[in-house]
């Protein structure tokens, strides 16, 4: 709920200063229509919902960036956190000229506040002057853009509207530099060409003496000093809560290559991991959006684990986590020992924050696997060039992977110029096997028009065996770093397998299991009854030898 409120002050704040530099880039019409725009700015924020919007915001979000400091258990912050921070930290002190020069000036020293009194003074000043007010635009644009980007990058539409999102991101800030930069460099022309220009213009303007100036710019020292002591003491009051908290108990997490890190409780697991050095992802910094820095937990004190928060269950919910996975980042385990075992490459990327599939976790699931591979493949691909053979290859796939996919399956693998594919993840047991048999269908039909489509190349068609099995498997994402995807292991994939091979002994295109037909409810009286044996198998296993996979009319409906 914090990260919302600061999010939503941050869009109230993003809102105010876009309007700001649209109003400035109307600079590069006229003076004039830069003043008679300020009109319509100055409608929507000078009014007392206005003002509370726009104060509330400031006060909101300048106090729960000092609280995120405070808060935070290890500074360990990644290169875009720091660069969020150092800008963020600059604001105050940048702007505080700007801000007492305009606002307090106008309602405590009765300055007729407006462009001509902002361009009059900059054109009086010195050039750091000029460079801090251009260079405030630089850096609160910046700022606001990294926090946009790591608030909206794992949204579903971010992608599609990122060029459009990257266009106004360089177009906003440059057209409103560009306008207050024509506008000063008139002004300046104004003050050159009419010595007095200056003079009568501060006097309509009714600006403050040399007195008065000198207030303005000691209450302009005083906010960015107190900004300032604030920070700093936001920095120092870590180590005494700390301290404080020690009284609390110690923490120990145990890690999958034995690493152990013992702290005071009070810390998060995705900051003991970052202080004890244990290499932890965590694409959205720490802020419970991305569920990359998910856990698996163990150990003998789980028992004692808050239960999650109504946030973190939602994105536990979204990838589908089990009982025993919870979010680093938001876990904070009460004095214990516990077992932690983050479950993503410390490298993942926002790829890797959402999960198509529930059982990626792991998990025993009803399935059934087909595998497929193409008869007397090497004969066909002696004497072709190599480029011959991985177009036929590709023409291959794509025409069984759109037949597998179409009837409901997912592509596993690619093994060679053989296939695995797996039916079920989504579906009951009954439509997972007749999904599967409906793709070996497909797939012999897809195999026909490649045949006739490539006749003119090949001396002969494309023959290919299929296996189909099904059974309980084990299903999860396996792998390492980029190369984990979600598949399938155990006894039922082995089956399929081996069931493939068959058809070469029984010269058939498909063998299937009667467990899969059984499920699906589909009878083959006129296909050939086998039982055979399957090695790692006890017993022999009763089996079908379909000729041609396209009798199977019954299940394209």
């Amino acid at each position: 709920m914090v990260g919302r409120i600061r999010l939503w002050s941050a869009y109230v704040l993003l809102l105010y200063v876009t309007m700001h530099l649209l109003n400035h880039a109307v600079g590069l019409v006229s003076l004039r229509a830069l003043e008679e725009t300020r009109t319509w700015f100055m409608y929507l924020w000078e009014n007392p919902v206005g003002h509370v919007a726009l104060y509330g915001a400031v006060l909101i979000h300048f106090s729960l960036a000092m609280w995120s400091v405070f808060r935070r258990r290890a500074l360990r912050l990644s290169s875009w956190e720091w660069t969020q921070l150092a800008l963020g930290a600059s604001i105050v002190p940048m702007a505080a000229a700007h801000v007492t020069g305009t606002r307090i000036a106008t309602d405590y020293f009765g300055i007729h506040d407006g462009y001509p009194w902002v361009l009059a003074s900059l054109t009086a000043g010195t050039w750091m002057g000029v460079a801090r007010q251009f260079g405030l635009v630089i850096v609160v644009w910046i700022h606001a853009c990294i926090g946009l980007h790591f608030a909206w990058r794992l949204r579903p539409w971010y992608r599609d509207w990122l060029p459009t999102l990257y266009a106004v991101a360089l177009l906003v800030p440059a057209a409103g530099i560009g306008g207050a930069g024509v506008a000063l460099r008139d002004f300046a022309y104004l003050a050159a060409e009419r010595p007095d220009f200056l003079a009568n213009l501060f006097e309509k303007l009714n600006a403050p003496d040399a007195a008065h100036v000198a207030q303005i710019y000691r209450i302009a020292d005083t906010l960015a000093g107190t900004s300032l002591v604030l920070l700093l003491a936001s920095f120092a009051g870590r180590p005494l809560r700390d301290l404080w908290q020690r009284r609390a108990g110690v923490v120990q997490l145990t890690y999958g290559e034995g690493q152990v890190v013992s702290l005071p409780a009070g810390h998060s697991v995705l900051e003991m991991s970052r202080i004890g050095g244990v290499p932890h992802a965590s694409v959205c910094g720490g802020r419970g959006r991305c569920s990359t820095c998910r856990v698996r937990v163990g150990g003998p004190d789980r028992a004692l684990l808050p239960p999650a928060s109504e946030e973190e269950q939602k994105v536990l919910d979204r990838v589908g986590a089990p009982e025993n996975v919870r979010l680093a980042c938001q876990l904070h385990p009460p004095p214990g020992r516990y077992r932690m075992t983050p479950l993503l490459p410390a490298l993942a990327g926002p790829v890797e924050a959402y999960r198509r599939q529930p059982q990626a976790h792991g998990g025993e699931r009803y399935v059934a696997i087909l595998f497929a591979d193409i008869r007397g493949f090497t004969s066909i691909s002696e004497g072709r060039l190599p480029y011959d053979v991985v177009f036929l290859l590709n023409r291959y796939f794509r025409a069984t992977g759109h037949a597998i996919e179409s009837a409901g399956g997912r592509l596993d693998k690619f093994i060679g110029d053989g296939v695995m594919a797996i039916f079920g993840l989504t579906a009951d047991p009954e439509r997972a096997c007749k999904q599967a048999l409906e793709a070996a269908r497909r797939m012999t039909l897809a195999l026909d028009d490649l045949n006739e489509a490539l006749s003119g190349d090949l001396d002969q068609p494309l023959r290919i065996g299929i296996g189909l099995h099904a059974g309980p498997t084990i299903v999860g994402e396996m792998g390492y770093e980029r190369a984990t995807q979600l598949t399938a292991i155990g006894d039922t994939v082995n089956t399929a397998s081996r069931l493939e091979t068959l058809t070469k002994e029984f010269g058939v295109q498909l063998v299937v299991s009667e467990e899969l037909l059984e499920r699906a409810g589909v009878l083959l009286p006129d296909a050939a009854r086998h039982e055979v044996a399957i090695r790692g198998r006890q017993g022999r296993m009763a089996v079908r030898a379909v000729t041609r996979a396209d009798v199977l009319t019954t299940l394209s409906s």
